[in-house]
């Protein structure tokens, strides 16, 4: 034999050991009450057997002698004894059962044959060492048949029985090692069967965690344009009615009314966002809030309103001009919500970052996109400047980005700033 098929043949064998060694699934932990079972099994066994075995002590001390008759008796325990721990360690088990009934005489095997089935069934049904297993049950289903041939002839026995009795063990053991096979391979198919179903139902918590995330950053986006918007343009004019107040009351008031149908809109579209948070009818119809009925079944706002839009913030004292080129059509509600908030962003930050700047918003409805352009000339920043936190504009891109839109958001060359948005109309 060459040096290469020696390699090759110590590998093989390497693998078969490890093979024999190698768990194929988890060791058996028995309960409390599995472990009682086996002990009263084991203490039962033992005491039928050994009672068998003693039978009339005259007899079988002369049959067997008084050395053989004790030595009979240990196997019985070693054998009945071992079945104790079949759930905790059922292959070893079985080779000490195994072992106890090739060591017991043949005309007294069936004393150890009753646990050689049990430790047999044992293995079958909870060893983790499948492959050890099968090539244990050939020896026990040889020593079923040993036990089957040394049956002695029973006297008085004038008919014929329709099955030979030496064959009646090992119908008893191979029927009890099949089905102990089989219950072990419906339990681990039913263990399979519930981790896929668990593993499922893991991946569903997790997908309905981020459906909630994802509709939880959706409202957020909408509180923060609405409050944003609408209570930074009211700050202007609560103070701008403040300083005129008393030189000129009629302009205040005006600043005033203003601010009041600011707070209007406000809390229109506030009711609106609540409202798909609750979604109870029964509760709205008992609402108090400004705005009746109609205010709360009032539509997204669009690009329709974006001329009352504009005026809010002209009455804010920014002069703000509105543009409209190409053919103005219908486009899906969430398209004209992203153009608007956009509009509304970028005034918004106008007015909290220029104070006294011009701005322009310009709408291009083009044949296969959609523009929306704000730009401000510049100026003072305002008293709340500081409380931005760029939320907004990372906001309108995740706004954006759900229509395949693009934002662009920088500075202009002669001062000011500019805000871009891009929309396909592909799918409008």
């Amino acid at each position: 034999m060459t040096k290469t098929a020696l390699t090759r043949l110590r590998v093989r064998l390497r693998a078969a050991g490890d093979d024999l060694t190698r768990p194929a699934g988890p060791r058996p932990t028995p309960t409390p009450a599995g472990r009682a079972f086996d002990t009263g099994l084991a203490l039962l066994l033992g005491v039928m057997s050994a009672q068998f075995a003693m039978g009339d002590l005259y007899e079988e001390s002369h049959r067997h002698g008084t050395g053989g008759l004790a030595a009979l008796l240990v196997l019985v325990a070693v054998a009945a004894g071992a079945l104790a721990w079949r759930r905790s360690h059922p292959l070893t088990v079985l080779w000490i059962v195994m072992a106890a009934n090739a060591l017991t005489p043949h005309d007294a095997t069936r004393l150890t044959f009753y646990a050689l089935i049990i430790a047999a069934y044992s293995a079958a049904a909870h060893s983790p060492y499948r492959t050890a297993t099968m090539l244990s049950l050939g020896p026990t289903v040889v020593l079923a048949v040993v036990v089957g041939r040394s049956v002695p002839y029973v006297p008085g026995m004038d008919v014929e029985p329709t099955v030979p009795v030496q064959w009646v063990p090992l119908l008893v053991s191979v029927p009890l090692v099949v089905t102990a096979v089989g219950l072990r391979t419906w339990r681990e198919r039913a263990a399979e069967s519930r981790t896929r179903l668990s593993a499922v139902e893991r991946a569903r918590t997790e997908e309905l965690r981020v459906a909630v995330e994802h509709e939880r950053a959706r409202i957020a986006r909408e509180l923060h344009d609405v409050v944003t918007h609408n209570v930074s343009v009211m700050v202007i004019q609560a103070g701008a009615a403040r300083k005129i107040l008393d030189r000129s009351p009629d302009e205040a008031r005006e600043a005033l009314l203003a601010v009041e149908s600011g707070g209007r809109a406000a809390m229109a579209e506030l009711r609106h966002v609540m409202g798909l948070l609750t979604m109870d009818t029964e509760d709205d119809a008992h609402d108090g809030g400004d705005g009746g009925e109609a205010g709360r079944l009032a539509p997204q706002p669009g690009l329709g309103r974006l001329d009352s839009l504009v005026e809010r913030v002209r009455a804010g004292g920014v002069d703000v001009t509105l543009a409209v080129h190409g053919p103005a059509r219908p486009l899906p509600p969430g398209i004209e919500l992203a153009a608007y908030r956009v509009v509304q962003e970028a005034l918004t930050n106008t007015v909290k970052h220029a104070t006294g700047a011009r701005a322009s918003v310009r709408v291009d409805y083009g044949a296969d996109d959609l523009r929306v352009e704000v730009a401000d000339s510049g100026g003072a920043p305002g008293p709340s400047a500081t409380a931005g936190d760029g939320r907004g504009l990372i906001g309108l891109r995740e706004r954006l980005a759900v229509y395949g839109g693009t934002l662009d958001a920088a500075p202009r060359l002669l001062g000011g700033y500019r805000v871009q948005a891009l929309i396909p109309l592909d799918q409008a």
